[in-house]
């Protein structure tokens, strides 16, 4: 009997030893599980903030090309203005000829400006462009990271309802080798 009672309590020992060992692998599994939700996240949340700050320079810059637009066309109609006004000044005198040439002086400043506008204006489409391209690219990475964490916290779910029916069937087994001890 004593013999029976020791083999048991060796079975008792050896279940429980290997309940542990597993439920010390899932718990590590866990941990792991947990930490890659956390750095997924924390990922997850600087795409995100990088996400924002991409629209917020996009918001700018769309704005910035608004007023450049704005700009250009004012500097537009002020050289049609002094066109205008150079053709009438043909039939002046002196006087007006000196008048003339600081009106061609301010044309062409005004022709380097509308010119420098414009190189900025199709500049900045190159860089709204280049950022709506940065901010597509971001919302992609962002529903990739999403996906990824829903499909960590699945996981990490079906890993603590695996726990849950480990440490059932170690307190099943153990109260049935308790019972069968006495």
């Amino acid at each position: 009997m004593n013999k029976v009672l020791l083999e048991m309590e060796d079975q008792k020992n050896s279940y429980e030893q290997k309940a542990k060992e597993s439920l010390q692998k899932v718990l590590e599994e866990k941990m792991s599980a947990e930490q890659q939700l956390q750095s997924t996240q924390r990922s997850l949340a600087l795409a995100e903030q990088k996400c924002e700050e991409w629209k917020s320079q996009y918001e700018a810059l769309k704005e910035d090309w608004r007023t450049l637009g704005t700009q250009h066309r004012e500097l537009e109609s002020q050289l049609h203005v002094l066109q205008s006004k150079l053709q009438g000044a043909d039939s002046r005198d002196l006087q007006m000829n000196q008048a003339l040439r600081l009106l061609e002086n301010e044309r062409q400043e005004l022709q380097t400006k509308t010119e420098r506008l414009q190189r900025d204006r199709d500049l900045c489409s190159s860089d709204t462009q280049h950022l709506q391209d940065q901010l597509k690219r971001s919302e992609e990475e962002k529903l990739a990271l999403v996906t990824k964490v829903q499909q960590l916290q699945s996981l990490l779910q079906n890993q603590s309802l695996q726990l849950q029916e480990q440490e059932k069937l170690l307190t099943k087994k153990g109260q049935q080798i308790y019972f069968h001890k006495f």
